[in-house]
């Protein structure tokens, strides 16, 4: 198996909005109901901490009901014949669900609690909500385990040396507008071939090699699967 291709799939919230879950940017999304700064900053908890939680606390409630789409089972496919990488900026457990493993989330999670104090305390809480008053060990606050805006990426190094080893390099359900994670198609070697799977085709700019895949992530990633592992099926 040494000789099959070292696969990177890196996703958005387009990947999880087949499964019910709402987008952040496209029409009808959640940011329309929303002021981003209000709810999805840390300035925002900060200021009001108490409307954060709620915001969070339905988003997590609203994620535990929904159920893996095809996509999602696709990529863990994907993962089983190639070994894959998979990095998302969803905050979602729908990859996990579906039984994908390892997955490097950029933007935290929703099922995750975390001390005020660091992340030296982290809880799965599954569904269920964090209110104020909720303590971690040390007696600091809880807050969820997201990265807000205004807040460093910590995973986004482990992320950049994992897409520096693309041989393959699968974009599904992201507008790539939000940095540092849109950053990472940067950090592809040259000989990476990409294969974006979009029905809107957002504009990526590269020199490398760019197939597209004009499809929702429900068609488009098992119509992919099919391909690579034809392609790299004597490797079995």
């Amino acid at each position: 198996m040494s000789d099959l291709p070292n696969v990177v799939v890196f996703t958005g919230s387009g990947v999880s909005a087949e499964s019910g879950l709402l987008t952040f940017r496209d029409s009808g999304g959640l940011w329309e109901h929303y002021d981003i700064m209000e709810v999805a900053s840390i300035e925002a908890w900060k200021r009001n901490p108490a409307l954060v939680l709620d915001f969070y606390n339905k988003r997590r409630a609203q994620a535990y009901q929904v159920h893996p789409n095809e996509g999602h089972q696709a990529i863990t496919r994907i993962q089983s014949f190639f070994g894959a990488s998979v990095i998302t900026q969803n905050v979602d457990s729908l990859h996990e669900k579906a039984g994908t493993r390892d997955v490097l989330h950029l933007h935290g999670e929703l099922c995750k609690v975390r001390s005020t104090l660091g992340d030296d305390f982290i809880l799965d809480i599954g569904a269920d909500p964090i209110q104020l008053g909720d303590l971690c060990p040390k007696g600091a606050q809880l807050r969820p385990h997201i990265v807000w805006f205004g807040e460093q990426v910590p995973n986004i190094q482990e992320a950049e040396a994992i897409c520096s080893k693309a041989d393959i390099f699968v974009i599904v359900g992201t507008s790539l507008e939000v940095y540092p994670a849109a950053g990472l198609i940067h950090t592809l070697p040259m000989h990476t071939e990409i294969y974006l799977v979009d029905p809107n085709t957002p504009a990526i700019y590269t020199s490398q090699t760019l197939f597209l895949i004009q499809e929702k992530a429900s068609i488009g990633l098992p119509q992919l699967e099919i391909t690579l592992k034809e392609r790299y099926s004597k490797y079995e």
